[in-house]
């Protein structure tokens, strides 16, 4: 899978909210929740998205925050499946 251009990139962050870049190399963003179980739940339903796509986010847990990270580490950057789970977390997180 191709790496994402810098076009690409800044396309994503503008319309998907709350994610950032870090590094040039990983899109970031911190999910919060009013109960510490709501937040668990939610890391275990991104866990079953990211396995279905066989691509794993770096994910902590600090108490009722949840931080995911996404990278693509064969292509050295971000590609299509890193922002396509994105937007999958986010409608996971909205439901």
């Amino acid at each position: 899978m191709d790496q994402l251009t810098e076009k690409e990139i800044e396309h994503f962050l503008s319309i998907n909210k709350g994610w950032k870049l870090v590094d040039k190399k990983w899109i970031e963003k911190s999910y919060r929740f009013k109960e510490y179980l709501d937040g668990i739940a939610f890391v275990q339903k991104i866990a079953r998205i990211s396995e279905e796509a066989n691509h794993h986010p770096f994910i902590s847990i600090d108490y009722k925050l949840i931080k995911v990270r996404l990278t693509s580490w064969r292509a050295k950057g971000l590609t299509a499946l890193d922002t396509s789970l994105a937007q999958q977390f986010d409608q996971t997180y909205e439901e």
